[in-house]
């Protein structure tokens, strides 16, 4: 049975990853990684680290507004002539991208159950962050297997009404994500980072890793953030920044401008999933307006201030590894500062966002929704025993 996992953001890569491997090891479910073209060649490389490759590519024609209509009218015909072609028994969908509401409106019309991989994540506020809130909740109508990562998520979903035996709480694939990358354990291949790893190791000096890149941050937001930054820099000598770019041109010129030429800062080109995986453990402190490094880096206990006015991913607030402090300069600066200072401090513990076995909840769930028969293992198997091994009773009336 065809499973088929979407995929057109790194973002998504990464979180379908261990899904798709466990989907691969099962013995009746088989993944096929579809890219809609969303993210060209990011995909593939995010992929690349978990040893998995793209199946298949929708034919979409290049983009020239950018502009989330012209995305869905390309994604949209594609994807239907894909499931026409080739039918799956499910498409799986992950979080609230533009490839993701425009794959389960396509799998939906063709009357393919949709699974939906991190459901129910909502700030209610169709705002913030745009145009994901709205994303995730259009695709939430139609889904028929929700993937809730955690019970906050589940609850929401619940309150509007979503059946709870199509819910399932498994914990954040990003967890199984990070948890892979880091036993691998491999070596910076970003050249930068491999010269800030050694110079923290060496000198003691403190590694700040930021990155921005939401559209509602866009414009005067990311002026605000990188006026903190500066300030950051100014009163702790002993800080460098790490700024990976996001490919928006617009993101870029601002940053650059802000930041270029400053002796602590590098800029880098958007880093790999490992070497991210690097940075989050070798951090001090984390700045981002990112859901998923919200997610991964307390698998790392490194703290994260959220820049964002609101987050649908409030476990890491709740329980103390992370701070919502949206782009009020003086916030940003005071909060950095106490953490730097170590008069405040994350509390310990267990990722709040999963335990690692969130795919392999997942698969259980598939095969629910599915009814799919999961053949016993040898080991499973019992031995149908001889007439001999039996009492008397039992063989003669087998034998009758």
């Amino acid at each position: 049975m065809d499973i088929m996992v979407l995929a057109g953001t790194r973002p998504e890569a990464v979180k379908i990853a261990a899904l798709t491997t466990a989907l691969q090891d099962h013995p009746v479910l088989r993944p096929i990684i579809v890219h809609s073209g969303q993210h060209p060649v990011m995909v593939e490389q995010a992929l690349a680290p978990f040893d998995l490759k793209v199946g298949a590519w929708l034919p979409t024609p290049a983009r020239a507004t950018g502009e989330q209509a012209e995305l869905v009218a390309g994604i949209l015909p594609a994807a239907a002539e894909l499931l026409r072609r080739h039918p799956p028994a499910a498409v799986v969908v992950q979080g609230d991208t533009t490839t993701a509401l425009a794959g389960a409106l396509a799998a939906f019309w063709q009357q393919v159950p949709v699974v939906h991989l991190e459901a129910g994540l909502r700030t209610h506020d169709l705002a913030s962050p745009f145009p994901e809130e709205g994303n995730r909740q259009m695709i939430s109508r139609i889904a028929a297997l929700h993937l809730a990562p955690t019970v906050a998520a589940a609850a929401a979903l619940r309150a509007e009404g979503v059946p709870p035996y199509r819910i399932t709480i498994t914990g954040n694939t990003i967890v199984d994500a990070v948890q892979a990358i880091t036993a691998r354990d491999l070596p910076a291949r970003d050249a930068t980072l491999a010269l800030l790893e050694m110079e923290v190791a060496q000198t003691g000096r403190r590694l700040l890793l930021v990155t921005a890149h939401r559209r509602e941050s866009w414009g005067r937001p990311l002026d605000r953030i990188l006026v903190a930054i500066r300030r950051i820099l100014a009163e702790h000598s002993d800080v460098h920044i790490l700024f990976p770019l996001h490919p928006n041109p617009a993101v870029r010129g601002q940053v650059e401008a802000a930041l270029a030429g400053h002796p602590r800062v590098s800029i880098t080109e958007p880093l790999g999933y490992p070497d991210l995986v690097r940075a989050l453990r070798i951090a001090s402190v984390i700045l981002t307006d990112s859901g998923g490094i919200q997610e991964e880096a307390p698998s790392f206990g490194t703290p994260v201030l959220v820049l964002r006015d609101h987050t649908e991913r409030a476990e890491g607030v709740i329980a103390g590894r992370a701070w919502l402090v949206g782009t009020d300069v003086d916030l940003i600066t005071t909060t950095a500062t106490s953490l730097l200072d170590g008069t405040l401090r994350p509390t310990q513990g267990s990722n709040p966002y999963g335990a690692g076995d969130a795919a392999e909840k997942s698969v259980a769930a598939i095969e629910y929704l599915l009814q799919v028969p999961r053949p016993t293992t040898r080991a499973e198997q019992v031995p149908t025993p001889s007439p001999r091994d039996l009492p008397a009773p039992a063989v003669a009336a087998t034998s009758s």
